[in-house]
Parts: structure tokens; C-alpha cells; sequence
């Protein structure tokens, strides 16, 4: 699946959590996502350390180990009331009464098989349960958090306020997901459940943890807040640092560093800039760190007053940039003297500005990132009117430069891709119309993902795929049979056949992309 990524099919579910269990056992260093899903596991892995050889021998000789039971996780008791929406029709439906419905519920020990949808969304199977719930016609624009729900062979519990077409049973406060805790899902994968009565609280019973093994359960007990801004200590200059009060945020306007790599088993998207390279080079420019947190504007249309002395850099999309009515230029460390305005006006080339301020932006971070990722409500919030961007106190100086070479993004952006995994899903004349057409970049475009006009891409399997595992770049074909590129804040999991993955070189290409643009796609 693309450079960094390998899917490994398996029989069935059953064979998913062996598996699972079995490579998280003991994963080799550069393995950085194992993300199980209903037939799948997705193996992520950094190819500078690790070579898709390797992780090919790896897997299968962890297919061939037979996992120890404690490899099932740990049991975690969730209290519930039910009597949620759709308990008596669900219980209709299925030909059972009520009290039955809730006895069998609550009597099944479930499975966290994996996660995905909402960061600590699990969905959980069970032995004991032998139904089949049909989803509702039309899904629910909104449905609360803390909702207990049926769908299919799976139960799950929603961790925040989202849409969703599931069966509502019941409710549980008990907190599913905390960006701020040291194991931040309450149902890691392979986590036993039991759902018990409302009037005890969700615990994980003694001799228990998430970190079982696994890359995600390493990570998870490492993720202490760390400042996003350059650390405060790092070279005393005596001065204050830079700080910036926003007059006019624009469009969009958003916290973003590079991200929360290595966590999609958590349920959790890489998130982060859109175009790394740009976040990189700003930082750069004014002796950041290349990770330091940053300001992604989308679109333009920003305005700020510097409250004390304050270095700034931008980068990315073409844009006019003043310092009190002055013409600075894009690319160059500029210096914003206390009480000066700075403006960035309207992109008139790419979509996306990064904005980075000396020392870093100071932000709040959640699982060890500063990036704000708004479709799982992560992060710090939007910039607003009024808000105070304050950098930190910086670990290298601002550097002699006096312009950083760059180009204007282009109206038509290239793109690489490798084959994808479902590639043998669509009729051979689909993979020519793919790299023979010229698409459009719809007005169906934001973080999550970019819509692209065209011809339809034909299938020859026509059923529906089973959830797996998703990949920034992945490039789905859902019914309308045009594809969707998916970008850092997509979804860790989805049932739509992923034709190609866009090689992570030209990603960022894709982050400057504004509806109307045009992209072409090379296989290599």
C-alpha cells in the first residue's frame, strides 16, 4: 500500500486479532502503525530504517507464531444504562424481547477488534453474540457521545459527538478517549470488554494494561504533554519572545507541526501540515527546529500585530506579504518591530500558508502534538480574532539568508502514485483513465481529503470491502467511481478500494491544491 505501507489480508476476524497479536508481540524497529481491521492488518513502516523485504519476512514469521493468551489484552469494564433511541425497534427487529436484548448484551465478553472512524472508536465483537443488526437507512446527523450502538456483528461506544448510522442501546459516561492521559483510549485493540450496570464506573481491572506490545501500546505510555514552541531554556537571550496578537485570522487558520505519526491504531490520524515542506523551510528561516509548531492559513486573508520584537517567516502559497504597509518578501526571515502590523493577503497561487514565528508557537499539546486536527476535535482550536500567538525562546539564531530558493505552485500540480491494493477491484481501462486524464480538483476539498472531477473509473468487483486500513495518499473510488485523495486528517479505517497511493515525496503537492486546479498522476 504505497512505499511505507503494507496490507496484509487474512481469512477472518479471528485471524485478524491472531495476527495482530503476533506482530505486536515484537515489532523491529522502524515498524510505526499496526492497525487491524475487520480481514486486515496494515503494517506502516519507515522505509529509511526499515525495508519492505524486511517487513515482508517479518510478517510472515510472525504468522507462523501462535500468540499467548495474555496476548488478548486487557479486560476493561464499561458501565451502561440502557434505553437508548433505537433499543425497542432494534430489539423488534431482531424478534426478542428487550430485557433479552439487554441480558445478552451485557452478558457477552467483547473483543476490541480495532479502531478507527473517531480516535477511541473500538468496534467490538463477541462469541456470545449471535446477531446481525442491519445500520439504519438514513444515519443520524448527530449522535452524543458516550452512545452504546449495534451495527452489523459489532457493539461500540461513541467517544465524541459525531454522525453516524448505528443503533443506539444505551449510553455510558464513562470516557473513551483523553488526549491528555498517559494511555489515552480507555479500549485499546484486543482489549476484552464487558459492559456492566451503570452504577459502577469503568475500570481496568489490576494486573491489566493497554501497553501490551505493539508499536501504538509504546507510544501510548510515552505521550506526556511536551511544549510545542523551541524549549525556553535552550539559549538565554535575554530578550522576550516573539509574540503576535491575531486582528483577522482568515478563512482558516490552525495550529499545525508535523503531526501525530504512528498512532492510527489509536484511532488517531497523522493530521499535521498539508505541506511539510513549506512548515519545514518557515521554521528554518527563523532558526526553528523543522518540527516546530506553525501557523497553516488557508487561503489568506491574515492579519497580526506584533506585541513585542518578533520574527516571522512565510512560506507556501503565493501571497503579498506587508510589514506596516511595506512589501516584505515571501520565503525570508522578517523581522516585525513591537506594535507593527503584519499582513498576509489572498493566495493567488496554492491554497495553503504556513506562517512560522521564532521559537515556535506555544500551544497545548495532545498526544505529543501541537496540530490541530478538526474533524476528531484534537488539537488546539482554530485561530480567532484576539488570539495571542506566543513563540518561544529559540535553539538556533536566525539564519544569514537572504532568500531561500522556491517556485510558484502550479496550476497543474503532478503527482506520483504507486499501485494500491485493490488495484485487481477495477477494470485495466479505470488504472489507464487514472494516469491518462487530467482531473479537477472539486469544491469537495479540505484536510480530510480531496474530491477529484473526471471520468468514472469502471470496477469489476462490485461488493462492498470490509474496513481497513487507510493511509494518508491512499486514493479511494467510492460508488461515484471518482476518486478521493485522502490527505493528513483522513480516516485511519474505510470500506472504499484504494486504486493507488500517491508516493509521500509529492503528498505535499496535494496540500496546495485549490478547487479548480488540475492534477495529473505518473506511476512509478
Amino acid at each position: 500500500m504505497g512505499e511505507r505501507a503494507v496490507l496484509v489480508e487474512v481469512a477472518d476476524l479471528d485471524a485478524v486479532l491472531t495476527l495482530h497479536a503476533a506482530l505486536a508481540a515484537a515489532p523491529p524497529d522502524g515498524v510505526v502503525d499496526l492497525v487491524p481491521a475487520a480481514r486486515t492488518v496494515l503494517v506502516g513502516f519507515d522505509p529509511s530504517r526499515l525495508s519492505l523485504d524486511a517487513v515482508r519476512a517479518w510478517i510472515l514469521t510472525a504468522a507462523r507464531q501462535t500468540p499467548d493468551a495474555a496476548a488478548r489484552g486487557p479486560l476493561v469494564e464499561v458501565p451502561v444504562r440502557y434505553g437508548g433511541a433505537d433499543l425497542d425497534t432494534t430489539a423488534d427487529l431482531l424478534g426478542i424481547p428487550v430485557a433479552d436484548l439487554v441480558a445478552r448484551h451485557r452478558a457477552a465478553e467483547w473483543t476490541v477488534a480495532f479502531t478507527g472512524f473517531a480516535p477511541g472508536f473500538a468496534y467490538l465483537v463477541s462469541d456470545d453474540w449471535p446477531f446481525d443488526v442491519p445500520r439504519l437507512a438514513e444515519p443520524r446527523t448527530r449522535v452524543p457521545a458516550g452512545a452504546v450502538a449495534l451495527a452489523g456483528s459489532f457493539s461500540g461506544a461513541y467517544p465524541r459527538e459525531t454522525p453516524g448510522g448505528w443503533r443506539l442501546i444505551g449510553t455510558t459516561d464513562a470516557v473513551l478517549f483523553d488526549p491528555d492521559a498517559a494511555d489515552p483510549v480507555l479500549l485499546p485493540p484486543r482489549a476484552r470488554v464487558r459492559f456492566v450496570p451503570e452504577r459502577e464506573r469503568a475500570v481496568m481491572l489490576p494486573g491489566t494494561s493497554p501497553a501490551d506490545g505493539g508499536p501504538d501500546a509504546a507510544a501510548s505510555s510515552s505521550l506526556r504533554a511536551q511544549p510545542c514552541a523551541e524549549p525556553v531554556s535552550a539559549v538565554p537571550t535575554g530578550r522576550p519572545p516573539g509574540a503576535l496578537r491575531v486582528v483577522q485570522p482568515g478563512p482558516s487558520s490552525s495550529i499545525q507541526d508535523l503531526g501525530r505519526p504512528g498512532k492510527a491504531a489509536l484511532g488517531v490520524a497523522r493530521s499535521g501540515a498539508l505541506d511539510r515542506s513549506s512548515l519545514r523551510i518557515a521554521n528554518r528561516l527563523v532558526g526553528n527546529s523543522e518540527e516546530a509548531a506553525a501557523v497553516e492559513i488557508a487561503l489568506g486573508g491574515f492579519r497580526a500585530r506584533a506585541e513585542t520584537d518578533t520574527w516571522v517567516s512565510v512560506t507556501g502559497a503565493l501571497c503579498e506579504v506587508r510589514v506596516d504597509g511595506r512589501a516584505r518578501d515571501l520565503y525570508s526571515p522578517l523581522l516585525v518591530p513591537a506594535g507593527a502590523e503584519l499582513w498576509i493577503g489572498s493566495a493567488h497561487a496554492g491554497l495553503r500558508i504556513s506562517l512560522a514565528v521564532r521559537g515556535g508557537v506555544a500551544a497545548s499539546p495532545a498526544l505529543g502534538s501541537c496540530a490541530t486536527d478538526v474533524l476528531a476535535g484534537l488539537g488546539p482550536a482554530p485561530i480567532r480574532a484576539g488570539d495571542l500567538l506566543q513563540g518561544g525562546e529559540p535553539s538556533a539564531p536566525v539564519p544569514v539568508v537572504d532568500s531561500f530558493p522556491w517556485t510558484v505552485p502550479p496550476a497543474v500540480i503532478d503527482v506520483c502514485l504507486t499501485a494500491g491494493p485493490r488495484a485487481d477491484w477495477f477494470a485495466a481501462s479505470a488504472l489507464r483513465a487514472l494516469t491518462g486524464t487530467t482531473w479537477s480538483v472539486s469544491a469537495r476539498a479540505d484536510r480530510v481529503g480531496i474530491r477529484l472531477d473526471g471520468p468514472e473509473l469502471p470496477r469489476v468487483r462490485l461488493g462492498e470491502l470490509p474496513s481497513e486500513g487507510m493511509r494518508p495518499g491512499a486514493i479511494q473510488v467510492p460508488p461515484h467511481g471518482r476518486p478521493v485523495v485522502l490527505l493528513a486528517d483522513g480516516p485511519v479505517t474505510g470500506g472504499y478500494p484504494v486504486i493507488a497511493v500517491v508516493t509521500d515525496a509529492t503528498l505535499d503537492a496535494l496540500g496546495q491544491a485549490r478547487p479548480g486546479d488540475r492534477v495529473r498522476f505518473r506511476r512509478v
